[in-house]
């Protein structure tokens, strides 16, 4: 698989990463310890070198992935985050200095290594200045427990202050043919800071693979049941977009999730998604994305094909979309 670097870090990882989250967290049970770490291997066989987590998602995320890299630490980038109060992410955020190196230090011990390649704040805390947060993760690099410093759903101004103590290497936030926010300001941005951009949820959450529709039920614990983007009405309405992406990757012998992720490599050459799977099958068929190459006309076509099909639905509840942007 090709490589990429983030801007002007020199960090470089695969084409595409893999998101650790769905293996214990946010879209129901999860999967067992074994088959987590077995998914990670295989992962990287696919050629994939950087992985996301995060405290949020729980002690049993990072330890999968400290457990399955282990043997090859440093063929690999690993990335997690901070930011939450006590790594509940529904107790609101907390990005006190002191509590950022106090994850830092459980990071590295679930992660079973010396060093975090990628620290994330994971939602700006409004009662935290950005100076401090940013010193906060200097102070870390500057001990060889952190290589970089990363923001996740971060706004312009709290970017650009964050950026002038400490250089950002990355930022996360969600990307993807059905939520394209990013191009008006962030994009933008992170191209002319010189930081790399890392789509979650690049495939809509699971709705771009064209295996959802209206009819689909989720797991009790799967948070899509409070997404406006997923009620069943939304999702009705949003099948013409997903519709259209199979035609699209019907023509060039893909699959939907396929060009969707084709398409966001395709941007910049300095974005990374990280799509998440529980499913080998499915592994295998997002690393099959890094090697197509969709030209300039695709793109024309893709992008006029979609103009026309609105997306329904807020990408979150009002609770949640007050973390973001800030």
């Amino acid at each position: 698989m090709q490589t990429r670097t983030f801007g002007n870090s020199g960090l470089t990882v695969s084409a595409l990463g893999f998101g650790c989250m769905g293996l214990s967290f946010g879209y129901g049970a999860g999967v067992d310890r074994r088959h987590g770490v077995e998914l990670i291997r295989e992962a990287h066989q696919q050629g994939i070198t950087f992985f996301d987590t995060a405290e949020a998602y729980g002690a049993l995320n990072e330890e999968m992935l400290g457990e399955a890299v282990e043997p090859f630490r440093d063929q690999v980038v690993l990335a997690t985050k901070f930011g939450f109060r006590d790594g509940d992410a529904k107790a609101g955020v907390d990005s006190r200095p002191e509590r950022i190196r106090a994850v830092a230090e459980q990071s590295l011990r679930h992660l079973r290594t010396d060093y975090i390649d990628l620290f994330y704040q994971h939602r700006v805390d409004p009662n935290v200045p950005m100076e401090d947060v940013a010193g906060a993760v200097k102070d870390l690099i500057a001990e060889g427990k952190v290589r970089h410093f990363g923001m996740s759903e971060a706004g312009v101004d709290s970017i650009r202050r964050a950026h002038a103590v400490q250089p950002v290497a990355a930022l996360q936030s969600e990307y993807s043919l059905w939520w394209r926010e990013p191009e008006q300001a962030i994009l933008p941005l992170c191209e002319s800071l010189g930081i790399g951009f890392v789509p979650f949820s690049p495939l809509g959450k699971g709705f771009l693979t064209g295996k959802i529709d209206e009819s689909t039920t989720f797991d009790k614990d799967d948070f899509r049941n409070i997404v406006p983007r997923f009620s069943p009405e939304a999702r009705k309405a949003n099948q013409a977009l997903v519709e259209q992406l199979g035609r699209l990757a019907a023509e060039r012998d893909a699959t939907p999730a396929q060009i969707a992720l084709a398409w966001l490599l395709a941007q910049k050459p300095w974005i990374t998604p990280i799509p998440g799977t529980t499913k080998s099958a499915r592994l295998r068929e997002n690393a099959g994305a890094a090697a197509i190459a969709l030209t300039s006309a695709d793109l024309a076509q893709i992008d006029e094909a979609l103009a026309h099909i609105p997306v329904q639905g807020d990408r979150y509840p009002a609770h949640l979309a007050a973390r973001v942007g800030r």
